[in-house]
């Protein structure tokens, strides 16, 4: 099954929200955020340019969780980043 790009925003968008709501994330979950930004990166769709900038910072992000010592300081640290992708996520699915 092939996800449409509002799919694949919004699966990125519930796994950020748990994550940050649970304070721990799988490390599959940081893989299958690596997986989501690479697609829509490869496929350039999106167009809304906030969210085009986050992307890469989404990409690390998913990148550093699968290596992090402590995924509850991960994911902790990056709080206020995780609400600021949420939000562009939000306004992009909308548009």
């Amino acid at each position: 099954m092939v996800l449409t790009t509002h799919n694949q925003l919004q699966l990125l968008h519930d796994i950020l929200t748990e994550q940050t709501e649970d304070c721990c994330g799988e490390i599959s979950e940081y893989q299958q955020i690596k997986r989501l930004v690479q697609a829509m990166i490869a496929n350039n769709s999106i167009s809304n340019e906030q969210l085009l900038e986050l992307l890469p910072e989404i990409y690390n992000y998913g990148r550093q969780g699968e290596i992090a010592q402590n995924d509850e300081e991960h994911i902790v640290s990056n709080k206020i980043n995780i609400q600021t992708w949420v939000n562009a996520i939000q306004k992009t699915s909308l548009e």
